[in-house]
């Protein structure tokens, strides 16, 4: 993931935010969006949780978690 600087974060478009009004979680790419999931994993509330991954789930589908199908057995 490239560091954002101030500069750069300034010119990133309010869309691009997972919480554009607060300019939070920056997402224009999917190391960032991976990056916005684990900081608000640890550090957010639940409203901002759920903000976030819906952005970013809504932006990059390939990053929703799989359900595994280990452990379950299968019928003969």
């Amino acid at each position: 993931m490239a560091k954002l600087t101030s500069r750069g974060r300034k010119r990133i478009k309010r869309s691009n935010f997972a919480i554009p009004e607060k300019r939070a979680y920056p997402v224009h790419d999917k190391a960032h969006a991976r990056a916005a999931l684990s900081r608000v994993s640890q550090h957010g509330s639940p409203s901002q949780k759920k903000r976030v991954r819906a952005k970013v789930y809504r932006r990059y589908p390939s990053l929703r978690k799989m359900k595994s199908r280990r452990g379950r057995r299968r019928r003969r």
